[in-house]
């Protein structure tokens, strides 16, 4: 599929952020998926939830069920996951994603991932070559200054980089991540130890 090419965004952008909730990686089989329908960085329209794996890979098309059945798919623009793996080694397929959803997807992370500490990692699950390529496929890293002097990686699929910066800017308040994944973090860790806590 061809970039999306963004005319002019929207400080108001449609952004559904994707993030996991805490588990227990000895004793879970299952962990809750959250996504926050947001305005830019400035007004949330609505909470989703389903259920993952752990370890599994069902994150993908979690995510595309996801779009798929919000009354808010036709206002959506924009994908933006916490990472690339959710639920331990649940690795989103970004190809498949991008072409299910029809929308452009941006993965958000505050560092540089340890692809061969991932690699090495992932050897210990089932289908583990296919994981890899999911980790591969997901496109090339770009660390995007922000406020403050600071930093953030992300990868992109289905748009320019030059939009997906401007769109990760927009939809940062305070701090390095955009709403749509703060939130989304605080959501998904609240319904899970009873508090929200850690950075997202």
């Amino acid at each position: 599929m061809p970039d999306i090419v963004f005319r002019n965004i929207k400080d108001e952008i449609r952004i559904l952020g994707v993030d996991d909730a805490p588990f227990d990686k000895f004793r879970d089989e299952k962990t809750d998926l959250i996504g926050v329908v947001f305005r830019g960085g400035s007004y949330v329209e609505g909470v989703l939830k389903r259920e993952i794996t752990v370890d599994g890979d069902d994150s993908t098309e979690s995510i595309v069920e996801m779009v798929g059945s919000t009354r808010h798919r036709g206002h959506l623009r924009v994908l933006m996951l916490s990472g690339i793996t959710f639920g331990g080694l649940n690795i989103v397929d970004v190809d498949v994603l991008h072409r299910e959803t029809g929308l452009p997807v941006i993965i958000v992370t505050r560092r540089l991932p340890d692809l061969a500490a991932m690699k090495k990692a992932i050897t210990h699950v089932p289908r583990s070559d296919e994981k890899i390529r999911r980790l591969l496929a997901a496109g090339d890293l770009y660390e995007i200054d922000m406020p403050g002097g600071k930093m953030v990686v992300i990868q992109k699929k289905g748009l320019s980089l030059r939009d997906a910066r401007d769109i990760v800017r927009r939809s940062t308040v305070r701090g390095l991540m955009p709403e749509p994944l703060r939130v989304a973090h605080l959501i998904a860790s609240g319904i899970t130890r009873g508090d929200s806590k850690g950075r997202a």
